[in-house]
Order: C-alpha cells, then sequence, then structure tokens
C-alpha cells in the first residue's frame, strides 16, 4: 500500500504513512492494492483528502479472483486390493507468482500445493505434480486459498477409491479412511469424532451422508454434510454439517465457533452455486441477482466439537471453508 501510493503521488515511500485499519471481510481481496492509486490520483488532482467507493458491478466486474484448477488423480492397488499408489496432477495458475514471485525461485509454489502435498493416508507411494498454467486472469487469495481445490478433488477421490475397496470389503467411506490413518492420531481423532456426532451411517430418511478431512494451518478438521437430493430437479439441499476441529490450544471458544459457521457458510455458497464466467474479457456476474449465494432460509444445522488440546494454536478463519464441497 505503501509503495503504490507512492508511485501514485510521486514521491519517496517514507513520505507515505498508511493508518493501518483491520481487514474485516475481505477474504483475501484486501491483500491488494490496485484502488490506492486512483484514490491518492484524485487527491493530488483536488488538493484533498478523497474517499474512494465502487459500486457492487465495479467490484464484481473488476475483483481479483481464485484460481481455476484442473486436476487428474490415480490409484493404484496390489493383488490383494490394498491401495498401494496415489498420484496427483494439479494445473492452474499461481497466485504467488504475481504476488511474491521472488518465493518462485527456491521452491514450488506452497500455495498451490496445499492440502495436497500433506497427504495423510497411509500409501507407500505418494506422487504430487503441480504445472504452472496461467490463464490471462490475475486470481488471488481465496479464504482457505488451494485448500479448497486440493481437498476436494483428494477427498472426492478418497471416496471414489472407498467405494471401489468397499465393494469388496464392506467397509464404507469412513471406515476405508480411518483404516489407513493408524499412524495418524490426530487426523483419525478429529474423522472419528465427526463421524460420532453426526450419527454416522444413520441418517434420517431420503438423506445421505458424506465426510471429507483436512489439515491446513495447523488445525486438524472433519465435515459430515448430511443432504438431500430433489428427484424432480436433481438440486442438492444441505440440511446439517457436523464438523469436529482440533485448532490446538483454544484461547476464545466464542470465536472459534463463530469461524466454524462463518468459514461453512462461506464454502457453502461456493460448492452450490460460486461461478464466475467471462465473455469477450467481460465479467458476467455483476451483483446478487445473478452471482448466487446462500439465503438465511437455506443456512443448515451447524453441529460444531472442538477437540480439548495442548497443543500451539492453529489457524481458524479458512480450514472449514474448503472440508463443505468434498464432504
Amino acid at each position: 500500500a505503501q509503495n503504490i501510493a507512492a508511485a501514485a503521488a510521486g514521491i519517496p515511500p517514507e513520505q507515505v504513512y498508511v493508518h493501518t485499519t483491520f481487514l474485516g471481510g475481505g477474504f483475501g481481496r484486501r491483500l491488494e492494492v490496485d484502488f490506492i492509486p486512483a484514490a491518492v490520483k484524485a487527491a493530488k488532482q483536488v488538493g484533498r483528502p478523497v474517499q474512494i467507493l465502487w459500486d457492487r458491478e465495479t467490484d464484481m466486474t473488476h475483483d481479483i479472483y481464485r484460481p481455476p484448477a484442473y486436476d487428474v488423480c490415480a490409484a493404484g492397488f496390489d493383488s490383494n486390493g490394498e491401495l498401494t499408489a496415489w498420484k496427483l496432477d494439479l494445473v492452474g495458475p499461481s497466485i504467488t507468482a504475481r504476488w511474491a514471485p521472488a518465493v518462485l525461485e527456491t521452491m514450488i509454489d506452497p500455495f498451490a500445493i496445499e492440502a495436497a502435498a500433506n497427504y495423510p493416508y497411509a500409501v507407500p507411494n505418494v506422487e504430487v505434480r503441480f504445472l504452472r498454467h496461467e490463464v490471462g486472469v490475475d486470481v488471488g487469495y481465496w479464504r482457505s486459498v488451494s485448500h479448497a481445490t486440493n481437498c476436494f478433488v483428494a477427498e472426492s477421490f478418497m471416496d471414489e477409491i472407498a467405494g471401489k475397496v468397499g465393494a469388496k470389503t464392506g467397509q464404507d467411506s469412513f471406515e476405508y479412511r480411518r483404516s489407513l490413518l493408524k499412524e495418524q492420531p490426530l487426523w483419525r481423532n478429529v474423522l472419528e469424532l465427526a463421524a460420532r456426532k453426526a450419527g454416522w451411517g444413520q441418517p434420517a430418511e431420503g438423506r445421505f451422508q458424506g465426510i471429507a478431512l483436512m489439515e491446513g494451518y495447523n488445525t486438524y478438521m472433519a465435515q459430515v454434510a448430511e443432504v438431500s437430493i430433489d428427484p424432480a430437479t436433481g438440486k442438492v439441499k444441505v440440511h446439517k454439517v457436523t464438523c469436529a476441529a482440533d485448532c490446538g490450544q483454544v484461547i476464545n471458544p466464542g470465536i472459534v465457533n463463530a469461524q466454524i459457521e462463518g468459514a461453512i457458510l462461506f464454502g457453502l455458497s461456493a460448492a452450490l452455486w460460486g461461478e464466475i464466467n467471462i465473455v469477450a474479457g467481460e465479467v458476467q456476474e455483476t451483483n446478487f441477482d445473478n452471482m448466487r449465494i446462500l439465503r438465511i432460509a437455506e443456512i443448515p444445522e451447524i453441529d460444531i466439537h472442538v477437540v480439548d488440546s495442548n497443543r500451539d494454536p492453529g489457524g481458524m478463519g479458512e480450514p472449514a471453508t474448503a472440508l463443505v464441497a468434498p464432504a
């Protein structure tokens, strides 16, 4: 902010003072500074302080969007049906390449492979590859960054693997995951807790359950979603989300619960309706009449269970967002 304001004003950065405020509900957007030069140039032109406000249409059509992804999974089994290999190829643009290009001089983009490189399941051969492929649109940090896309792919594929194995062993997707987490007590604990509290395997009549697992920001989390599908329209309705979280030592339980609730609703809007279409260089979604989000009457029951832990506190603002879609 300081550097770009200085450049816009034509003065040295040390002559610019930034009044730091809390980010509020920026969800990554306010890490960007593209709106600052307009205010600086306007103030310089009129010779007095100004406030720049974008209307909703300008804001939504000139955003910094979350990266798209094209990912391919593969798995291998031995003659006994044991999972012996798991492979994930990730393709997409890099946020870090624009935001902190020096980082990529020494390593693979760490934000592009999160929730993929730290694969928890006991498989002897694991390969994760990232191929950077830019799409001509600036991409930025979105709540949970690449955890959202990578966790969705990895956990959805784990469900497919569990279905293949379960057809022979009788294990369901929860039991199969648990069998591959014998050496991962933190992961396994939240998985079991979420399943137990959700009444796994016993959904209400006409409903179905899905489960997903992730670690992000030193927080271990599992979610169970209970959903129904309208037979006439095929639309999904989410009735309940049960979340188990081990975020280390809890300083403020109210904040933990609020962050989980907000992150689940945030992720649910994206999972069910989140979409940006660009036609001839123009963003089509301009306001909430054509950018669908969750409405109050559609909010599911949310049941949260936080593990009592003495580990160092982990992050809580983002992990729950990533788990909604795969669950």
